[in-house]
């Protein structure tokens, strides 16, 4: 689904691509394509929502964080040869109007990445509305410009996009991040 879409895939492609037999396939998903793309876009929000703080951690100013994090995703498109970045914004773009069960599996990822995004920067420092109208902007002007990169083969609208949004933060504090304890370390 990630390279052909939502609706240029069947079972059976799905059962080719698992190595599993199609029974089995409904077996596990009695809905079918429409609940193993519902588990996919949840388990792929959930690695994707670990991104951008995974990125930010070693930040303690706003702006270099932002920066960084486009800076980070034009690598990753471009050593990825323009694949497509974000699953989730593709299958929410492809079935918003026309399949009610992913556009909500989408709605809650999202849902999900802004409200972790919206902790994480609170936990570093940020007042709350700042820091959900800081993720709401990451997410849409990252998303956006995943979209532009693809269609134009070019990592120019991630650059752009971070060149624009950095200054805007730059020299905005991060506290930093209190790292959990080293197992077996002594206290």
């Amino acid at each position: 689904m990630r390279h052909r879409g939502y609706a240029g895939v069947g079972m059976k492609d799905i059962a080719e691509a698992s190595g599993a037999p199609i029974g089995s396939l409904y077996h596990h998903f009695r809905a079918g394509k429409v609940a193993i793309a519902r588990e996919a876009l949840r388990n792929a929000g959930a690695a994707y929502g670990l991104l951008i703080p995974t990125i930010i951690d070693a930040y303690t100013d706003l702006g270099e964080a932002v920066g960084g994090v486009f800076d980070q995703a034009a690598e990753d498109m471009e050593a990825t040869g323009f694949a497509n970045m974000c699953p989730v914004a593709s299958v929410a773009a492809e079935v918003a109007d026309t399949v009610e069960e992913l556009r909500q599996a989408t709605r809650d990822v999202f849902d999900g990445w802004i409200d972790g995004g919206t902790a994480y920067f609170v936990a570093r420092g940020l007042d709350d509305r700042f820091a959900r109208d800081l993720t709401v902007a990451l997410i849409g002007a990252l998303e956006g410009a995943f979209l532009l990169a693809r269609a134009l083969r070019t990592t120019e609208p991630l650059l752009a996009a971070g060149r624009t949004l950095a200054p805007q933060y730059r020299g905005i504090a991060l506290a930093r991040v209190s790292l959990p304890p080293t197992v077996g370390a002594e206290s």
